[in-house]
């Protein structure tokens, strides 16, 4: 009976060999040795092959950085750069099946429907991280957009994600650049400013203008 995995293995290996998806999964089975059904019994598409990859990677990838010895001192704003890092140095190995995945995608501000199944397990992953960053006080708890900060952080992952893709640099230094910059906006917006001062006074004031 094959696992997911070598199926998953053996459809990244035709993708990569023929540049295109098989024409029918009967016709992959066969290429496997292995009964249709039994392909059925883990995927129900070519594109759920696809969604599980990047799926794989973020989970893979955050359990990876939370067994690091460092991980408990790290702050939010650390813990985040170090998933970033790691995915994009993870997905590394399998460079050439992750832009073929994108391929179909065009550039814009929706997240390409094949990281459908890694926006959960990213979206645990911040929001385990925003928490413990309001219980330090690194991270600013407001009112009406607390809420919204994994939206923020997911926003900056479909965009690293997709200047990964089409980074040419050596190294991808630009892409490590992109996430330097990305996280340290994002974080400086998540974090205390003059203006929450501003707004603490101007409640403290509210509540004890009697005094004045």
């Amino acid at each position: 009976m094959a696992t997911a995995t070598q199926i998953q293995k053996g459809y990244i290996d035709y993708v990569l060999s023929n540049g295109e998806a098989p024409k029918s999964v009967y016709v992959f089975a066969k290429r496997l040795k292995i009964a249709e059904e039994e392909f059925y019994l883990h995927f129900g598409s070519f594109s759920s092959i696809e969604k599980a990859f990047w799926a794989d990677a973020v989970s893979t990838v955050v359990q990876a950085i939370r067994q690091q010895e460092v991980w408990p001192s790290f702050s939010a704003r650390e813990k985040v750069l170090s998933f970033f890092y790691g995915f994009t140095e993870f997905l590394l190995k399998n460079r050439s099946f992750a832009v073929y995945t994108m391929k179909a995608y065009r550039q814009g501000l929706s997240a390409p429907a094949v990281l459908e199944d890694a926006k959960p397990a990213f979206e645990a992953f911040a929001e385990s991280v925003i928490v413990e960053g309001l219980e330090t006080g690194e991270l600013a708890d407001r009112r009406f957009f607390t809420k919204r900060y994994k939206d923020a952080l997911w926003v900056q992952f479909c965009f690293i994600t997709r200047f990964w893709i089409n980074d040419t640099s050596a190294a991808f230094s630009k892409t490590d650049e992109a996430i330097e910059k990305g996280i340290t906006v994002t974080f400086d917006l998540f974090q205390h400013s003059p203006l929450d001062n501003l707004l603490d006074y101007g409640k403290f004031l509210s509540r004890n203008g009697r005094f004045v």
